[in-house]
């Protein structure tokens, strides 16, 4: 497994939507994997692959008690069922550091996927997991947790984040 580096925006892969995985073959268990370790590095609980880089419908979680892992592989995820009630909560993101915003979403989900041997599952999520999974799915199709607020907060908080990087590239 390799730790791959997290893409910070503003990038224009985060922005883009992400391709189907033909089949979850090696290289997209592979993917899998190393975007687990990414995430367990970082620290997070949930990470999508454009946010590596890379643009497929691939995601990873784990919302396991602390010590105890108990990793999600999704491929091809898609919300099939959200509840009418919706709750607020503050959101974090690994491509976004240190940026907490409030987002309101269904506070239970159902979503099909296919795992990690290619087989398809439904999960029916509430809670953090709900909110886990609807996040990621927001990744894949080009959607991040700013564009939630209004354009001029957005737009500020990603000029902020491209200064930072710029500054950190040069002394780098």
């Amino acid at each position: 497994m390799t730790i791959r580096p997290i893409v910070i925006a503003p990038d224009r892969r985060l922005k883009s939507k992400s391709a189907p995985v033909a089949q979850v073959d090696d290289g997209v268990r592979r993917l899998m994997d190393d975007m687990l370790e990414t995430m367990y590095d970082a620290p997070g609980i949930g990470l999508a692959a454009p946010q590596v880089g890379v643009l497929s419908r691939v995601v990873v979680m784990d919302l396991g008690e602390e010590g105890e892992r108990k990793p999600i592989r999704m491929a091809n995820p898609r919300i099939v069922k959200a509840s009418d009630e919706e709750a607020v909560a503050n959101e974090g993101c690994l491509s976004l550091p240190e940026i907490y915003v409030d987002v309101t979403r269904p506070v239970a989900v159902t979503a099909r996927y296919l795992d990690e041997n290619g087989q398809e599952l439904e999960i029916e999520a509430d809670g953090l997991l709900a909110r886990c999974i609807q996040h990621e799915i927001d990744h894949l199709d080009g959607v991040l947790h700013v564009d939630y607020l209004s354009a001029l907060r957005r737009k500020m908080i990603l000029r902020r984040l491209d200064k930072q990087r710029k500054v950190e590239a040069e002394a780098g």
